[in-house]
């Protein structure tokens, strides 16, 4: 049965303004979001249903605060008792993220006067989380609660009383959506843990602009806040939480929670993705810096921001990581030795045998897939984005747990070292990679190509994206799991080993190859049992304990080499990390 919190979840907030243009009126949505005003072109005749449907959500959103109002007094909006039983109802059935014992743990019992802390993107789970704690209790423990939803206009000042009158109320769990919407509190947060947690009341925080929270806990609420992340949605949670299984499946859907399932895909479409970027992303970045430090922390990002380009620029330097990815899948296929393995797949593929790979000039495709791959609109901008302004959004990117980078050392030559960014939502860079190869496909270099050649070539880079996704995947949640060893890739001159486990403990590692396919074959263990390159790795990192290849596959073993099947190596790893080992 939907309550009236579903029905407010389903309906659009904001107004509609009408704009004169040359004569011509244009209608448009107006909203905020996470502290930022938002605006969508409306149809002239969609404008009236639009309008009721608005005007639907502020009568229920009228009758929810003076409900809560009239009953407690308060200044915010704050719901207790009968009303946090609707609430939260939606819920009770769902699936809980891995982390919702930690809640739990916290609201039950609390500890030691510190705040907690859900930290993570929009659509990562945050305020479910917090309806599966409130649907868990007992009567008596929902006579001590109370959620409080910040909106725009409440202040710092006004949180602070009525937090006064809830303790005198005999509430003593508290839990603050949406806290970064006030302007002040980075710099005034410290009263939450100093006062009201320090009295015994347990207060979980949560809001949008994340970034927020990190500046937070390194300044008033320094060693008095529990962080507890949810933007990485590692594959084992995922699947388990959404019902979604293969490695392919969160590839193309991980990202975000839905409990659609399956039959939901939250970055289907560039638009979706550009509008994720630029609301979650680009905007809790600059809202953050504008609130800290009275905007004093933007370093060399100071002339971006008071340009108006900080958020173009910081959406730049995604689509740049992704168009980097990219274009590193279709050189290395179309120009490393990779290149005659893939010529060698398509000349003998049983259904549609073509020799393109065998003809087609490498330098020239390059250049154009390069030339493609290039950031657009980088003339509009007045200040020159350079590789410092991109470095310190990077820094940021990663204080958001959307990017993590893993190192890649290059034997023999390890001073050339470095390091490539991994995305920790894959369904937001599956879809912006899609649609820059989509856009590449229909390049002139296939316009004389046959269709069944264009579909072979194109399923050929598409698999190759795939596999340089799983890559990523497995590299990254192996890192995480992993507690002490290191993870990273070694590159060769020829070659390299996709992923290197290095345990300093007792000076041993372990190799793999990671492929997409689903069979086994002789070529793919070719650099693991490659003598030379075997002994400049035990020279650096200690005897190799094991060589795998880890693919879609059944587990097996071939030639002394251990087979992996890909989503069996991730539960395991979700089921280490879960442990806390």
């Amino acid at each position: 049965m939907n309550t009236t919190y579903d029905a407010l979840d389903s309906l659009p907030r904001g107004t509609i303004v009408r704009k004169t243009v040359k004569g011509r009126t244009y209608y448009y949505h107006r909203w905020y979001e996470g502290g930022r005003r938002h605006e969508k072109f409306v149809p002239s005749s969609e404008v009236e249903k639009l309008k009721s449907l608005i005007e639907k959500r502020k009568e229920l959103e009228g009758s929810l605060v003076y409900e809560a109002e009239a009953s407690y007094g308060h200044e915010c909006t704050i719901l207790m008792g009968n009303a946090l039983k609707d609430f939260t109802s939606p819920v009770r059935s769902w699936r809980r993220r891995d982390c919702f014992d930690r809640l739990k743990e916290y609201v039950e019992n609390g500890v030691d006067g510190r705040i907690l802390i859900l930290f993570g993107l929009r659509r990562t789970g945050k305020t479910t989380l917090i309806r599966q704690v409130i649907a868990d209790m007992t009567d008596d423990g929902l006579s001590s609660c109370a959620f409080i939803q910040i909106t725009p206009g409440n202040t710092l000042a006004m949180l602070n009383r009525d937090l006064k009158t809830l303790s005198r109320q005999g509430i003593c769990r508290v839990f603050i959506d949406e806290i970064t919407l006030l302007d002040d509190f980075i710099e005034g947060s410290a009263l939450l843990a100093d006062i009201f947690a320090s009295s015994g009341m347990r207060i979980v925080l949560s809001g949008t602009d994340s970034l927020g929270f990190v500046f937070a806990t390194n300044g008033a609420l320094y060693d008095r806040a529990i962080m507890l992340h949810t933007t990485h949605i590692p594959y084992r949670e995922f699947s388990r939480v959404l019902g979604i299984s293969g490695i392919d499946e969160y590839i193309r859907y991980g990202g975000i929670m839905s409990i659609s399932g399956a039959h939901y895909n939250p970055f289907s479409s560039s638009m979706k993705v550009d509008e994720y970027i630029d609301s979650a992303i680009a905007g809790n970045i600059q809202h953050s810096l504008e609130c800290y430090q009275d905007g004093g922390h933007f370093r060399l990002l100071r002339e971006l921001y008071d340009k108006g380009e900080l958020t173009g620029a910081i959406n730049r330097v995604v689509e740049d990581m992704n168009h980097r990815f990219a274009l590193d899948v279709l050189v290395r296929d179309f120009r490393s030795g990779d290149l005659k393995l893939s010529a060698r797949n398509l000349r003998m593929d049983r259904t549609q045998p073509n020799t393109i790979l065998d003809d087609i000039d490498t330098s020239l495709v390059t250049e154009r897939f390069r030339q493609a791959l290039e950031i657009r609109n980088r003339n509009e901008m007045s200040v020159t984005v350079d590789e410092e302004h991109a470095r310190q959004i990077r820094e940021y990117l990663e204080l958001l747990d959307l990017i993590r980078m893993v190192p890649v050392i290059h034997l023999p030559a390890s001073d050339r070292s470095g390091a490539r960014a991994v995305i920790t939502q894959p369904g937001l860079r599956h879809a912006q990679v899609e649609a820059l190869l989509e856009s590449l496909i229909q390049d002139r270099l296939f316009d004389n190509l046959p269709a069944e050649t264009k579909a072979a070539v194109s399923s050929r880079i598409r698999t190759t994206v795939l596999g340089r996704m799983m890559e990523d995947i497995i590299l990254m949640e192996t890192s995480l799991a992993m507690g002490n060893c290191k993870v990273f890739t070694i590159q060769f001159p020829v070659g390299e080993f996709d992923m290197v486990i290095h345990d300093p403990s007792d000076i041993s590692c372990r190799i793999f190859e990671i492929k997409h396919s689903t069979t086994m074959d002789v070529s793919q263990i070719r650099f693991l049992k490659d003598e030379h390159k075997c002994a400049q790795t035990e020279f650096r990192y200690g005897r190799i304990t094991g060589r795998y290849v880890i693919y879609r596959g059944e587990d097996g073993e071939l030639d002394g080499v251990e087979y992996l099947n890909a989503e069996r190596y991730l539960e395991s790893l979700g089921q280490l990390a879960h442990s806390g080992a």
